[in-house]
C-alpha cells in the first residue's frame, strides 16, 4: 500500500493508518475532523528532497511514515505507551 502524493496534497489511505493507530478505519475521519488524530508532515531537504516523514498521534500512540517520492513507504514505526500518556516531546518534528 503506499500514500498517494499529487499536486502538493499527501492522502494516506485510513485503511493503513487504522491498524497503526489501534482503531477502526471507518472512524479514522471523523476523529482526524474531530482533532482527536493529529500529524506532522515533515518534507525531506538535501538528499532527502522529495521523501516525506508523516507522524499521526492518536491518545497515547504515535505512528511514523517515511515515504518516498511516489509515496512508497520505507520506513514504518509505532511508539505505545500503553496506560501512560504520550510525551509532549514525541509530538514534535525530528529524528526521534
Amino acid at each position: 500500500m503506499r500514500v498517494e502524493i499529487a499536486d502538493g496534497n499527501i492522502m494516506i489511505d485510513a485503511n493503513l493508518l487504522a491498524p497503526l493507530l489501534q482503531v477502526a478505519a471507518a472512524k479514522v475521519p471523523d476523529l482526524m475532523r474531530a482533532q482527536a488524530i493529529t500529524s506532522i508532515c515533515e518534507r525531506g531537504t538535501e538528499e532527502h528532497e522529495g521523501h516525506y516523514r508523516l507522524s499521526f498521534f492518536y491518545r497515547n500512540r504515535r505512528v511514523r511514515l517515511s515515504v518516498d517520492p511516489t509515496g512508497r513507504i520505507l520506513q514504518r514505526t509505532t511508539i505505545d505507551f500503553g496506560d501512560r500518556a504520550l510525551p509532549a516531546q514525541l509530538h514534535r518534528p525530528g529524528p526521534s
